[in-house]
């Protein structure tokens, strides 16, 4: 079964670099055909690419409304679509790759940054990502509070931002200014991702075998 990866999409053309840089990797680890749709924003959405039997990982950090109405809305019911669980917590060991890539040391005050959402659950993913960060606040950049830049201001000590963002943007900007001593770069193309990525869709293949 071909594979598309849903991304939410983005103006900023170094976000939609980095979608194609992960389909990319993608590619090289399966032996199938792997497209881009984006959720929103840009183009092509995932109703215009499947077309036939597919596979849908939603490349999202939580499971927020675009993975939970807007892409099953615009999959709309296909016969042989498989959407997966989005990738989500897995991809926490590489938050922190990203944390300890920018300088974090032992010792330094740990806030997680996320974009912020209006669902609840995936508010609840944020802050779990965070409990298993060793975070100890969490602060939004939209959507949400508290904001980053408050929670930045209210802490003492050297202060290490994790971003719980995909790709660079006018979120990751935000973050990039909100005052920290050090501020990780989003997760992007980091390996632990990919992997993800690519389990996703053998999960999904191994239950279909399983259903047959």
């Amino acid at each position: 079964m071909k594979l598309v990866l849903a991304f939410h999409g983005t103006r900023d053309p170094r976000g939609i670099a980095v979608c194609a840089e992960i389909a990319s990797l993608v590619r090289a680890c399966v032996d199938v055909p792997v497209e881009v749709a984006y959720a929103d924003v840009c183009s092509p959405d995932v109703r215009s690419v499947v077309d036939g039997p597919y596979v849908v990982v939603p490349v999202f950090l939580a499971a927020g409304y675009h993975v939970r109405v807007d892409i099953p809305e615009q999959i709309g019911g296909r016969a042989g679509v498989v959407l997966t669980p989005p990738v989500g917590l897995d991809v926490v060991p590489a938050v922190r790759d990203r944390l300890v890539e920018a300088g974090f040391r032992r010792g330094d005050a740990v806030v997680l940054a996320a974009a912020g959402s209006s669902d609840a659950r995936a508010l609840a993913t944020v802050r779990r990502a965070a409990e298993m960060l060793g975070a100890g606040a969490v602060g939004y950049v939209a959507t949400a509070s508290p904001r980053i830049g408050d929670v930045v201001a209210g802490m003492s000590g050297r202060v290490a931002v994790a971003s719980w963002l995909l790709a660079p943007g006018v979120f990751q900007g935000v973050l990039d200014r909100c005052g920290a001593d050090v501020v990780a770069q989003p997760v992007g193309a980091h390996p632990v991702l990919v992997d993800v990525v690519v389990r996703r869709y053998y999960e999904a293949l191994a239950g279909l075998v399983r259903t047959a």
